[in-house]
């Protein structure tokens, strides 16, 4: 084969905008990262990397707001991710006693089963970590094949998961529960609102008004077990439930 010959060997590394080195070398470390280089004079440049892969980062444009999370981001593409979001969670909670899942910077919340997840930096970047073998089609509004709040609250998983857009999830499932509750089995009544003190908790949202109709729902015991199946990954579900 000729030396100039295109060989199909390429690495790529994405290259975010870093709004504080400070802040994002705290970030990264806690989590187990390690800072390849780094610098702040005459510009900013941090490498970073954690088992197989590199994170870089450059100077901020003008006028960046991290709040907005439109900074950049990048696909981490896994055999399993679990594991990692395992990972993650546990170095947050050895270094600051709990899991960073509101505000800037998080780690959003992981399904088991699901097929991805976002950890969000400080300076608003996305590191989002996918499952390879991903469905490719998804059903935005929720699976046709469901009606009434069992499509809302499928819906809400795509935009939470997919979309990490936790406020469009809590507006779609607060009109979904107004709009459909009433006709819906009770534990789905249940397993909405659960979603619903989920996300006012990670959006500052309060969550008396949902906890308080949580415990009027007058949940049998297969209800709460059923619940406890599908949700036993959001923390503080056995202090909701009634």
């Amino acid at each position: 084969m000729s030396e100039t010959a295109v060989r199909p060997n390429e690495t790529t590394v994405p290259l975010m905008p870093c709004a504080s080195v400070e802040d994002t070398l705290a970030f990264y470390e806690a989590l187990g990262f390690e800072a390849t280089y780094k610098q702040s004079k005459p510009y900013v440049y941090l490498a970073l990397r954690w088992s197989g892969f590199d994170l870089h980062f450059g100077p901020a444009p003008k006028g960046l707001d991290p709040a907005r999370e439109e900074s950049g981001g990048c696909l981490v593409m896994v055999d399993a991710v679990a594991p990692y979001h395992a990972a993650f969670v546990a170095a947050m909670r050895r270094v600051h006693g709990k899991v960073l899942s509101s505000g800037l910077p998080r780690i959003t919340r992981y399904r088991p089963g699901a097929s991805r997840f976002t950890l969000i930096d400080p300076s608003g970047n996305s590191i989002i970590f996918i499952q390879r073998d991903e469905p490719v089609e998804l059903e935005y509004g929720g699976s046709k094949k469901l009606t009434g709040l069992a499509k809302a609250l499928d819906n809400a998983r795509i935009l939470r998961e997919f979309k990490n857009d936790d406020l469009q999830a809590f507006r779609a499932l607060k009109s979904a529960v107004r709009r459909h509750g009433a006709a819906a089995p009770v534990v789905e009544r249940g397993i909405a609102l659960c979603h619903l003190i989920d996300l006012a908790m990670v959006l500052g949202e309060p969550t008396d008004p949902w906890a308080a109709d949580l415990r009027a729902l007058g949940l049998t015991v297969d209800d709460r077990r059923r619940i406890e199946s599908e949700l036993g990954y959001l923390p503080g579900l056995q202090e909701w439930l009634p």
